[in-house]
């Protein structure tokens, strides 16, 4: 009996993942400075929110009409342990954002279990990875999908490392990841749906090929596919039942496709988009006069990747069958989502990642097919100047452009007005209890004050969708507001009992919450006195230092 290592050593390996090691931890040096640099996004507010109740109570209940799976919630409590951050207030953005950061790397790190199929071609794909706008800006993000795209790909790699070597501890790895995608967002099941064909595909040409459907399922164990069923739908059940106290979140993993499947459909949401909306948005975008955006060299490549796959011919060192794979996986993905209506920027990462692999099979191919040094040297040299340019937009998308609509994957994204927002409500706080014993009023149609509770989570504050019955010293509201604010302080309101309100904001007296959502602020004058008459802190701290720089040497001299 011959028995086979999980773990062969492949020709190559060890500079292939010395290589995209390098580029891991350029890929993490590059990701984590300055994390809160950009506004929170409502989905990252939201996401944010919901995490409060399983740091500060212990307590997870899986909603099988929002939020998504429960993995981001329960990864992020392992950056709060760390950083000691036992209260919800304590939290940072680099606490949140730090999660999707780490799998953006464990991404780039995965590639290297492919150098037995891929060859060279593994480093030129972590490298795209790396440098690629699209998955260094939403790297970013504090919401699921960078999660899910590495435990889609750890999938992909488990699968192909047990074909390779039939060893179950890849099978248990594969069944993990399938539980983990599950468990992290519910469009798994598309990732699911391309995986399943191209298998299916790849396996049913196999046995057309040697006239034998055993021979399309040659050396696979029976038991072994069952202990991987069994490793995913435990893996799963363990999130979703909140680690077995409470079984019907199990249920409602699989009973809330009724309620994505209508939203794919289009129905009940604003976020509908033709069918080419992600591939023009990777190809060439340029909006408002703003820069151009372009993944187009990324698209290029796959595309010659893709031809290889088709020619099925070995390319150095690549494995046909696996090229093959994610090139049906990579189509029937970018089918799919470019088919759904429903459409937002970072569901475009499952297929991207796909092309990126392909592309990276593309970039090795064209160097090989170029027979004379020169010619060799020349694509060798664009091929460099397009990673280049793709780093380059990466730099500018994430820490220049970070918060411009211009940018394609700032997408309804808060504007930077949220800061000043949130400055010029803190400046209240404590105010007559402001902020303590008397809430703060947000009211705001159609809960459109996200993610202003993220900035606000320190404070109490009364959140609405309508005006309050009394209106409280200091009240924000969305401008469609304004009419029935008025009215409610100065006709509804007996004579005896109106007071004097002044703007919260400086001139033009709004600021804009997002695109189409401008916010206006009004303080009570009594409070708005109260402000005026407190001392300037700045003046206190230059104060009490001149008083320390007056006083005699031997006073402030340490024992």
């Amino acid at each position: 009996m011959i028995r086979r290592s999980w773990a062969p050593f492949e020709k190559g390996a060890g500079l292939y993942g010395f290589v995209i090691f390098v580029v891991a931890l350029g890929a993490l040096a590059t990701r984590v400075p300055r994390l809160p640099i950009r506004p929170m996004h409502t989905d990252e507010a939201v996401h944010a929110d919901k995490f409060r109740d399983l740091l500060e109570a212990g307590k997870y209940e899986y909603d099988p009409h929002e939020y998504h799976g429960p993995t981001l919630n329960y990864l992020t409590l392992i950056p709060a342990w760390l950083r000691g951050q036992q209260e919800y207030a304590e939290i940072t953005e680099a606490t949140l954002r730090i999660v999707p950061v780490v799998f953006s790397v464990a991404l780039i790190g995965l590639t290297g279990f492919l150098a037995g199929g891929l060859g060279p071609a593994v480093m030129a794909a972590a490298l795209f990875t790396a440098v690629s706008p699209a998955m260094f800006f939403y790297s970013r993000y504090y919401i699921q999908e960078m999660l899910l795209i590495c435990f889609t790909f750890g999938a992909i790699v488990s699968g192909y490392r047990y074909m390779r070597t039939k060893a179950l501890v890849w099978m248990v790895a594969a069944g993990v990841s399938l539980g983990l995608m599950h468990a992290t967002k519910e469009t798994c099941i598309i990732a699911f749906g391309g995986m399943g064909l191209a298998a299916g595909l790849l396996v049913l040409v196999h046995i057309v090929r040697e006239r034998s459907w055993r021979a399309g399922f040659a050396g696979v164990r029976c038991g072994h596919v069952v202990v991987g069923l069994v490793a995913a739908v435990g893996i799963s059940a363990l999130f979703y039942s909140s680690f077995f106290t409470r079984s019907q979140g199990i249920w409602d993993s699989y009973l809330t496709y009724a309620t994505y499947l209508a939203r794919g459909g289009g129905h009940d949401t604003t976020h509908v988009h033709p069918w080419h909306y992600y591939l023009q948005m990777l190809a060439f975008a340029r909006y408002e006069g703003g820069p151009v955006w372009s993944e187009g060299a990324t698209l290029l490549l796959a595309v010659v990747g893709l031809i290889v796959a088709v020619r099925g011919k070995p390319v150095c060192g690549m494995d046909p069958t696996l090229l093959r794979f994610i090139a049906i996986y990579t189509v029937a993905l970018t089918v799919v989502y470019s088919a759904i209506p429903y459409k937002t920027p970072w569901c475009l990462l499952g297929f991207l990642h796909g092309m990126i692999l392909l592309a990276g099979a593309g970039a090795v191919a064209l160097l090989s097919w170029m027979r004379r040094p020169a010619t060799r040297m020349a694509v060798a040299a664009l091929l460099v100047v397009a990673a280049g340019h793709l780093a380059f937009q990466s730099y500018r998308g994430s820490f220049t452009c970070h918060a411009d609509s211009r940018n394609p994957y700032v997408y309804a994204h808060t504007t930077e007005d949220i800061f000043a927002v949130a400055d010029a409500i803190r400046e209240y706080a404590g105010v007559g209890g402001l902020g303590e014993s008397v809430p703060i009023q947000v009211a705001c149609s159609g809960k459109d004050y996200w993610p202003l509770p993220w900035y606000l989570r320190s404070y109490a504050v009364a959140w609405s969708v309508e005006l309050p019955p009394k209106i409280g010293p200091l009240i924000v509201i969305s401008d469609d507001l304004e009419g029935a604010l008025a009215r409610r302080l100065y006709v509804e309101t007996p004579a005896e009992d109106r007071r004097m309100y002044m703007y919260l904001f400086d001139d033009p007296y709004y600021m804009w919450l997002r695109p189409q959502v401008k916010l206006l602020g009004f303080v009570r004058k009594d409070v708005w006195e109260l402000l005026q008459q407190r001392p300037d802190p700045t003046e206190l701290l230059k104060d009490m230092h001149d008083r320390q720089a007056g006083q005699p040497a031997e006073v402030v001299r340490p024992q």
